[in-house]
């Protein structure tokens, strides 16, 4: 692992500049454009339909943590890369309620969605987050914007960008073990970690030719 981390790293796709940040999204400059995966607005309420105890406030925090890549970036669209709504319990009246005035405070920001999975059986998001809902691919530029990070079986002209796994990566020292969240950069497509607050991790293993960037607090560090 790389001695030393910044907050985010910088890497070359396809010939564009993009940005992994600490805050478990992607920047792209040249576009003003943050990328994130896997938010899953109104997981833990759909978890308390269905008597479960967990936490509340995960909307709320994966808001701020929005707030906050806009704050530090100068963004003009945010392309959600599939799951953004958890199930049909996470159009509950708070939960929406709260995206809603959050999209009141950011009213010249483009959203789009790329429906995943979990996006198909929840629903679309109301109208009036003025949220354009799109299949995958989503193609710009030289990116094809997915929610599954599955490629062509013949490979494809355009580099993939997704999310879908939530991948983590497991360090161990002894008898320790961490799991981190980490970007999986290979030839032919990045794989995003998961952005939001309550939706845990699956552990890879990475291939020959992948890179893996791990967040780990404020910091991204290549694991080498």
């Amino acid at each position: 692992m790389s001695a030393a981390g910044a907050s985010h790293a910088t890497v070359q796709l396809a010939g564009e500049t993009v940005l992994l940040l600490a805050q478990k999204a992607l920047y792209w400059p040249a576009q003003k454009m943050l990328m994130v995966a896997d938010i899953h607005f109104g997981k833990a309420a759909s978890f308390r339909a269905l008597g479960v105890p967990v936490p509340h406030g995960t909307s709320t925090q994966n808001l701020e943590a929005l707030d906050l890549l806009l704050a530090r970036h100068a963004v003009g669209h945010i392309v959600f890369l599939g799951d953004f709504l958890h199930a049909r319990a996470a159009h509950a009246v708070s939960t929406i309620g709260a995206m809603l005035a959050w999209r009141a405070r950011h009213p010249h920001v483009r959203l789009t969605l790329v429906r995943g999975n979990h996006d198909v059986h929840a629903g679309d998001p109301p109208p009036a987050l003025l949220l354009n809902v799109v299949d995958e691919p989503f193609q710009v530029g030289p990116f094809h914007l997915c929610h599954h990070p599955d490629l062509p079986p013949d490979g494809g002209a355009a580099y993939v960008l997704a999310g879908h796994v939530h991948p983590v990566f497991r360090l161990t020292s002894g008898r320790e073990t961490l799991r981190l969240p980490c970007f999986v950069v290979g030839p032919e497509r990045l794989i995003l970690p998961s952005f939001g607050a309550f939706t845990g991790g699956h552990a890879i293993a990475r291939a020959a030719d992948e890179r893996i960037f791990l967040v780990a607090g404020e910091a991204v560090l290549e694991v080498v």
